[in-house]
């Protein structure tokens, strides 16, 4: 009886080790090979009608390392659940729209993006994904699914069932199971209001680290059965006093594969006067003294005890605007009227539509500040192009930091332009 008494806490402790080692492993070697991480959203296949296989065809997929499918949803038991089931592995696809070539048959156990994303990981086998939980429109429940040892026990188990073992509803058992590497966590935010109708709490700053821990734990006893290790990473947010308020940054990043940053949406037409989203440093003259910019939030990072390996980070593939702008200055830091008009969202645009309106604005730079701009005499876009992504590429170089994450893919040309320019600045 003795003897059994050892074996189980001996095997845990192996199966431990198998699930960390890995993780030490990879934020030692790639301290000179940076992560390139890449969002891909399940809703790019309808308006937009960007699919895995175009991945494939711009030339991205070779030069990504990680891939975050994103979202999945919590519902208000705190569950883990498809946000959209027909999207994720329930719409079939033609030859043409397949990373294979090969149509998808009636019958066959997994259909949809994750059926592709299998495609595209026999494809590069290198290439590790995960799935993304919360965003923006998706974080409503965290707070409560982390709110106690039991809600944080049925919540993991409820993802480690639906998106590792690959248990989807409606589908075989074990239909998806072998896709994800690992789990993505977008809770936005810990104990700060994002979304209206958010539940936060003071207490989601501990809780959130009881929550990771509780995600370590579960992936430990699931490496045991199955040999694999899984990843646990999350997307962290720019603001300072977000970060002091929702997260304990040592022991959060002690817990992390590795963690993304926010490196965007610094201003937007939410404010009065136009700005940059996403410099690398603050502007000279910026009125606004909220001092936003990628360089305050890497050093705050810094500061609070993130290793700089692990820290991976957020670079925009889409802009923000203003219209109604008064013409000074070049329309920077100047009054605007309200949001310019956009594809999908007032304020918001991809990339590589506004690159085909380039005939109607100028661009402008600021090389010291790190952030560059479109302006036609009234209408005002943030701008990362290439001459910026390759910047921000030798930036995570220069100061030896985890890599860096876009979102999202979806914006980039079809010949992948801007994935290019941020992979030869990180090369």
């Amino acid at each position: 009886m003795s003897s059994r008494r050892w074996v189980l806490p001996a095997l845990l402790a192996s199966a431990l080790a198998v699930s960390l080692a890995p993780q030490v492993a990879q934020a030692h070697g790639d301290r000179h090979q940076p992560r390139t991480v890449g969002y891909f959203t399940n809703w790019s296949g309808y308006d937009r009608n960007f699919l895995v296989k175009n991945l494939v065809t711009s030339g991205t997929a070779a030069k990504l390392t990680h891939l975050n499918y994103a979202f999945g949803f919590l519902d208000a038991g705190g569950k883990c659940v498809s946000s959209d089931p027909w999207a994720d592995y329930g719409r079939s696809f033609g030859a043409d729209q397949s990373v294979n070539g090969k149509a998808d048959e009636a019958g066959q156990p997994l259909l949809g993006n994750f059926n592709q994303l299998k495609q595209l990981k026999a494809k590069y086998p290198k290439l590790k994904v995960y799935i993304s939980l919360g965003g923006w429109s998706g974080s409503k429940y965290f707070s409560d699914a982390a709110l106690t040892a039991e809600s944080r026990a049925a919540h993991v188990k409820s993802c480690v069932d639906l998106w590792l073992k690959g248990n989807l509803a409606g589908a075989a058992p074990g239909a998806a199971a072998g896709l994800f590497d690992g789990i993505d966590l977008d809770w936005e935010w810990p104990s700060s209001e994002a979304n209206p109708g958010n539940v936060i709490r003071p207490e989601d700053k501990d809780n959130f680290t009881a929550l990771l821990k509780e995600y370590r734990k579960q992936f430990s006893q699931l490496s045991w059965r199955t040999g694999k290790h899984y990843d646990l990473t999350a997307f962290l947010p720019a603001n300072p006093g977000m970060i002091d308020r929702g997260f304990d940054v040592p022991k959060v990043f002690s817990l992390l594969t590795f963690g993304t940053t926010q490196g965007y949406d610094y201003h937007g037409s939410w404010d009065p006067l136009t700005n940059q989203q996403s410099a690398l440093r603050t502007p000279a003259g910026d009125p606004t003294g909220t001092n936003f910019s990628t360089q305050v939030v890497i050093d705050h990072y810094l500061k609070k005890g993130a290793p700089r390996d692990k820290i991976v980070m957020g670079v925009p593939f889409f802009s923000r605007g203003w219209t109604g702008v008064r013409n000074e200055n070049n329309g920077l830091f100047q009054p605007a009227t309200g949001a310019a008009p956009g594809t999908f969202e007032a304020g918001y645009e991809d990339y590589r539509t506004l690159k085909k309106q380039l005939d109607k604005f100028k661009v402008h730079r600021d090389p010291k500040a790190g952030h560059a701009w479109l302006f036609d005499g009234t209408t005002f876009w943030t701008w990362d192009d290439p001459t910026e992504l390759k910047r921000k590429g030798r930036y995570v170089v220069d100061r030896r930091l985890g890599g860096a994450m876009i979102w999202s893919l979806d914006s980039d040309t079809a010949d992948g332009e801007l994935i290019r320019a941020l992979k030869s600045g990180l090369s």
